[in-house]
């Protein structure tokens, strides 16, 4: 029988992204980037899942792009999706862990991460993924983050419990100026991100899912724990959302 991290990955297979975010803020990100994107640069999309966003930076720069992930099952759909798309010749899945990485220090040009960092966390993260990246690279990363300065007790106690290192925009700013960057750009992303893009779709697949997994209860209780998720988001959006950092490393 799966367990709860094997349930959540086959939960997410099937889906177009894995967390919120959408074609047009990535490539606004990118475009924050002072980077010659005609150039054979190298980038890293670390916790890349099925690589939405690694397509959307493959389409639209001449880079090469190493996507990094530590479940084989969403490299293999990247593979598929790459090789349909012509893009194989630059784009190189790496099964590994974003906490123990085999890049060569201050090898990569730019370092990509779509709501993923949260599960090393923020600041050790950026700390860690910097001796990657060359002075003067970029990190380009959604991280979950407060909108207000004041929050709901349920709402912030959900947060808290579920990731401490959510944070105000403000903080995370200080957090990457301490730790060697500069900051170059940020915005929040849109509402559609996460309903659209990320949280319908779920829903859609939420029925077939428990299809696949009978009297399972905890496959009901992943179920149930992303439902509550979405029913927070609904109700408290305007508090919340993935800021986009884009900091340069001095």
């Amino acid at each position: 029988m799966m367990n709860e991290l094997e349930l959540l990955v086959d939960l997410n297979l099937q889906q177009d992204r894995q967390g919120p975010g959408g074609t047009k803020e990535t490539l606004q990100a990118l475009e924050l980037l002072n980077v010659d994107t005609n150039q054979n640069i190298r980038i890293a999309d670390i916790g890349c899942g099925s690589g939405a966003q690694t397509i959307d930076l493959a389409q639209n720069t001449k880079a090469h792009i190493t996507a990094v992930d530590i479940f084989p099952q969403f490299l293999d759909k990247l593979k598929i999706k790459a090789e349909n798309l012509n893009l194989s010749d630059r784009i190189t899945t790496l099964c590994a862990s974003m906490d123990d990485m085999p890049f060569e220090k201050e090898s990569l040009d730019v370092i990509w991460s779509e709501g993923a960092i949260y599960i090393m966390g923020f600041e050790k993260g950026i700390q860690y993924w910097s001796n990657f990246l060359k002075k003067d690279g970029y990190i380009a990363i959604s991280e979950l983050s407060w909108t207000t300065h004041k929050r709901p007790v349920e709402l912030e106690k959900f947060w808290k419990e579920a990731y401490p290192e959510i944070d105000t925009i403000s903080n995370k700013v200080k957090v990457l100026e301490g730790s060697g960057y500069s900051p170059v750009g940020f915005f929040t992303l849109p509402a559609y991100c996460w309903l659209d893009n990320y949280y319908q779709p779920l829903q859609k697949e939420m029925a077939a899912f428990l299809g696949r997994h009978p009297n399972n209860k905890l496959a009901e209780q992943v179920v149930n724990e992303n439902r509550d998720e979405i029913e927070l988001y609904q109700k408290y959006k305007e508090y919340y959302s993935y800021g986009f950092y884009i900091a340069r490393k001095i």
